[in-house]
């Protein structure tokens, strides 16, 4: 009974009217920014780690060659 009597005067509420302002915002753009920043780096390391190694492959094949 208690619940249904929270729930109603929950539900009867009336609005909460806030403001949170630039100041929330900005850090929260920043951290998601650099989370972003930080996958496309992790992706693309992981992406150019094979092409790398075939670089070094085939340079040194080209030096012992000569």
């Amino acid at each position: 009974m208690r619940k249904l009597c929270l729930f109603t005067l929950l539900m009867l509420s009336p609005y909460a009217y806030a403001y949170i302002g630039p100041g929330a915002g900005i850090p929260i753009l920043g951290s998601v920014i650099g989370i972003i920043v930080t996958i496309v780096l992790v992706i693309s390391a992981i992406l150019f780690w094979p092409i790398r190694k075939a670089l070094k492959k085939r340079k040194k094949d080209q030096d012992t060659g000569q």
